[in-house]
């Protein structure tokens, strides 16, 4: 999952390079085929029962499906090495594709608002009501074993694209539990109007995820920085080096999986450039340890040259 406020990059025992794109790419087509699987059993149960909360999760599910597809380019294009047009990385693919996948959850929270309302208005019964909660229990068995694979592979390599598959994914399974309660209440219980009320509130809990993906993604687009207890962390490694006095101009962000660390070491004026060479190299060994797969970049200055006010004395 995306980081929380009390979550920081270097307390995550994260996987990089080879590892994080294998388990990446295995999370993506996972998505992709139980996408595939609910859309075909929930376009079955629609047509058995009518019910507008299988038409609900059968939305959703289609979406799912192109967004898991989006994705799956997305994080392809993301572990692609940096080129001569790209210094950088292709990490903010994933940002890119999460900004889709909030553009494709938001659309399907419109609609469904839209189908609701239509259907509380002019209420439909509900039939076969057994075979749209076999249906959706099936769906929700899938969807958790998803849900845990993705979160694994989002808290170990700091995917956003993975992270945001994962969130509305989760969302899911709110909505198949709302579903079921649909279902018994119109079907068993006669309350035709639960059917499109409980779809209603289910539009709104998608909408809501669809904003919380475009929240995360904007971030990374605007290079947000990473969290302070992050920020703090890499002063911390710094200045436990023996030969730095301070530091300043401490800058980040996060591309994808890969973290961007730059920062200004000051050290005694007089060392030989080898030397304060030497020390920088050493402070980017330890700021990558605690940061893995992290690009760090580290100025020499002399001692007093410039204060940061982030990092006042």
């Amino acid at each position: 999952m995306p980081l929380s406020d009390t979550e920081t990059i270097h307390e995550l025992s994260r996987l990089h390079g080879a590892a994080a794109a294998k388990w990446m790419r295995i999370a993506a087509i996972a998505s992709i085929l139980v996408a595939a699987i609910l859309v075909f059993t929930k376009a079955g149960a629609l047509l058995a029962t009518g019910s507008a909360v299988i038409l609900a999760t059968l939305i959703d599910s289609i979406l799912d499906g192109g967004a898991s597809i989006l994705n799956f380019i997305a994080v392809r294009h993301s572990l692609q090495p940096a080129d001569d047009e790209h210094r950088f990385g292709h990490g903010k693919a994933e940002a890119v594709a999460a900004l889709g996948q909030a553009a494709f959850i938001g659309g399907s929270a419109a609609f469904l608002t839209f189908e609701s309302a239509r259907r509380m208005i002019d209420p439909e019964p509900v039939t076969q009501s057994q075979t749209g909660i076999a249906v959706t229990v099936f769906a929700i068995v899938l969807t958790i074993g998803l849900v845990g694979l993705q979160r694994y592979v989002a808290r170990r390599t700091g995917s956003l694209a993975i992270s945001a598959d994962s969130m509305h994914y989760g969302s899911d399974l709110l909505l198949n539990i709302g579903v079921i309660i649909g279902l018994v209440l119109s079907g068993y219980y006669g309350i035709a109007i639960a059917d499109p009320l409980i779809a209603l509130l289910i539009a709104g809990w998608i909408g809501w995820s669809a904003i919380r993906i475009f929240r995360h993604a904007l971030d990374q687009i605007m290079d947000r920085e990473l969290p302070e207890e992050d920020r703090e962390t890499l002063r911390d490694i710094a200045l436990s080096h023996s030969e730095v006095h301070a530091i300043h101009d401490v800058r980040s962000r996060l591309s994808g999986i890969t973290p961007f660390i730059q920062l200004h070491v000051e050290m005694d004026p007089n060392l030989p450039l080898h030397r304060a060479h030497e020390i920088a190299d050493e402070v980017e060994e330890e700021v990558k340890a605690a940061f893995p797969g992290a690009e760090v970049i580290i100025h020499q200055d002399p001692v007093g040259f410039e204060k940061d006010p982030a990092f006042p004395d």
